[in-house]
């Protein structure tokens, strides 16, 4: 066969004709790329102006008082947020505290012990619940876990009556429906979450470090602890913060069983009712206006620049904990 050669001019005219042909599509998709990115900042911009603004009064009128108040009295215009961020964030740590130990469990049996078919079912699962509506949960949690609870709590808080220390953190509950209640359901909602993104970061490893463990004569659990988890560290914080967001965050199920006190306080005691900020502004917002509308708004704008900040975290840890892996390899 004989082969074509072209001389250098025409090789470079070829090649301008390709590029040109080529620019359109380039710039249009490049422009696309462009506005999208910035049609994102348009949006988080004007979520943060719209909301800050219908706030802004209970701002002005309360100082640092708003942010610094657990007194909630809207009949007296006193509007003092620290109670429903306590609510926040004991119910958020609960439902982490008990999330991240089952969900690394799940996975790591999911990718290291299941057989294959098991495997796919529990992803499967897992997929499944973490496209379940959070109002599912909150049902279940009000219909079905509420009154064996109380009965369970009861029994916990005369078992640790006497217990310096515990008897204030598990004092005597009049009803299921309390802060840990919250944080359990909080808990069964984060666990497909933390799983799935979990279960992606172990299948990431080395297959050849994980063979060279056990070929060297670690045992399985050993080969887990010394090779699987700190290969890992960096995206199960990732994975963590991911559900400690999305716990934050919830309002339905959170709504339906912490309690819903009127004035919330700050207490250790988590099998006592209290409050959250999303729940108050579900449950509140409609019947409010004026300053009282304003101070809802305004929890609604603390919880969003917390949710940030959390966010923002987040990625900064992922990114010291994988250098810090990165540098001792």
């Amino acid at each position: 066969m004989t082969a074509l050669h072209l001389d250098p001019e025409s090789e470079h005219v070829a090649h301008g004709l390709a590029s040109t042909a080529g620019a359109g599509p380039d710039r249009a998709f490049r422009g696309l790329a462009v506005a999208a990115g910035v049609t994102v900042l348009v949006i988080l911009a004007l979520i943060t102006y719209s909301t800050t603004r219908s706030a802004w009064p209970a701002f002005a009128n309360h100082g640092a008082s708003y942010f610094f108040s657990t007194d909630w009295r809207p009949n007296s215009q006193r509007f003092g947020i620290v109670g429903f961020a306590w609510g926040t964030a004991v119910v958020s740590f609960i439902g982490v505290l008990l999330a991240v130990p089952t969900s690394i469990g799940i996975a790591l049996f999911a990718t290291e012990v299941a057989p294959q078919k098991l495997r796919r079912s529990i992803t499967t699962v897992m997929d499944l619940l973490a496209s379940v509506p959070s109002v599912v949960f909150g049902l279940v949690g009000f219909y079905v876990l509420r009154v064996p609870l109380q009965d369970v709590y009861r029994a916990l808080g005369d078992a640790v009556a006497g217990i310096p220390g515990l008897n204030r953190i598990f004092g005597q509950g009049a009803s299921g429906i309390s802060l840990l209640t919250a944080g359990i359901v909080l808990a069964i909602m984060i666990i497909p979450i933390i799983t799935t993104v979990t279960r992606e970061v172990f299948a990431t490893v080395p297959r050849n470090d994980k063979e060279g463990a056990l070929a060297l004569g670690a045992t399985r659990w050993e080969m887990i602890t010394g090779v699987v988890l700190p290969h890992s560290l960096g995206g199960i914080t990732g994975a963590v913060m991911l559900g400690l967001g999305r716990a934050m965050g919830e309002t339905i199920a959170v709504t339906l069983l912490i309690g819903g006190v009127a004035n919330p306080e700050i207490t250790i005691n988590v099998l006592s009712p209290g409050d959250a900020m999303p729940s108050a502004i579900a449950r509140k917002l409609p019947e409010a206006a004026g300053d009282y509308r304003a101070a809802l708004i305004g929890l609604g704008v603390t919880l969003f620049v917390i949710t940030m900040v959390v966010n923002v975290s987040s990625r900064r840890i992922v990114e010291v904990v994988d250098r810090r892996l990165k540098g001792a390899a």
